[in-house]
């Protein structure tokens, strides 16, 4: 049976002063490229990920959505996820 995964993380540092933003790609349970944007760009762990992320990098319109992830996806959410991570400890 083969696995594709695609998993979009937002990490919170003290509330949304510091957001970090995590887009992976999974397959067969090996992570093959991710996008992280305290680096800013995708990187490749395997040949066809490293073939991905060269791709991805040159797009200037998906790089532009990656990087502004942290606002519309990571922040914009941070009140609906707050109730069930943060308020729980």
């Amino acid at each position: 049976v083969f696995q594709f995964i695609v998993k979009h993380e937002c990490h919170f540092i003290n509330g949304t002063e510091k957001v970090r933003f995590l887009h992976r790609h999974f397959y067969n349970r090996q992570e093959f490229v991710t996008f992280d944007s305290d680096v800013g760009r995708f990187e490749g762990f395997t040949f066809l990920g490293e073939k991905w992320a060269q791709f991805w990098n040159s797009d200037p319109k998906i790089m532009e959505n990656q990087r502004t992830a942290v606002d519309w996806l990571c922040r914009h959410n941070y009140p609906i996820v707050t109730p069930f991570s943060v308020e729980r400890r």
